[in-house]
């Protein structure tokens, strides 16, 4: 557990291109550390409700989780979207998801699942997922554990997120800069005039001003307009 402690507090200090590796580290720690687990990933559901697998520890993850995306049903997007914790203790006799259940059996050896709750931050949802090939494989101690684990993978994602939007902030403002520079050169004028009129541009246009600024400094990017 202190391991896990660790790689979190060691994302918060790296760039956000390290993710997926700290992530699937936290999750190959989660297998180690809760009873019966043999494989974890963590689905991903974004504002259009496309299913992705990240830091899967192994191929089956991704294989139930294709299933998922197919049949539009299954125990991690219940969990992702309905439910903090889901517990399947052998598939081959769940009931609750049917199309889920032949296609899983069918592809996969797993018969245990434990699903967790992430988070739901208005654009994506996501389920941390631990599996098992031998029925009953999770007993109430490895939820207490499983729900722990969920607990430091969400902390890892909100650190993520900060990292990214902090990299973005940081890029608009070079980007709003480099504007500024190029209209105060070509019209002789100060960096407030030159803002404000990024700014006029901006509403008349009814654009972002990062977008109005991306145009003067990178016009070959621009979309074209037609004729």
């Amino acid at each position: 557990m202190y391991h896990v402690l660790e790689l979190v507090q060691d994302l918060q200090r790296r760039a956000a291109t390290d993710f997926q590796a700290a992530l699937h580290e936290i999750n190959e720690s989660t297998v180690a550390s809760v009873p019966g687990a043999q494989y974890a990933g963590v689905t991903l559901v974004d504002a259009a409700k496309g299913v992705s697998t990240l830091a899967a520890t192994h191929l089956f993850p991704e294989y139930l989780d294709d299933v998922q995306r197919e049949v539009d049903e299954g125990p991690c997007l219940s969990a992702a979207w309905e439910q903090h914790t889901i517990r399947i203790n052998d598939l081959a006799s769940e009931d609750r998801w049917p199309k889920y259940r032949a296609a899983a059996l069918e592809r996969t050896p797993v018969r245990s699942i434990v699903s967790f709750q992430l988070f739901d931050d208005g654009k994506n949802i996501a389920a941390l997922n631990l599996y098992a090939e031998p029925a009953r494989a999770f007993d109430d101690e490895s939820i207490e554990l499983g729900l722990i684990f969920a607990a430091h993978t969400t902390v890892a994602w909100n650190a993520m997120r900060r990292q990214e939007q902090f990299s973005s902030a940081l890029a608009s403002r070079d980007l709003i800069g480099q504007a500024k520079g190029m209209l105060m050169e070509r019209f002789d004028i100060d960096a407030m005039a030159a803002f404000e009129l990024l700014r006029k541009l901006s509403q008349e246009s009814n654009t972002k001003l990062i977008d109005i600024a991306a145009k003067l400094v990178r016009p070959e990017r621009a979309t074209e307009q037609p004729d």
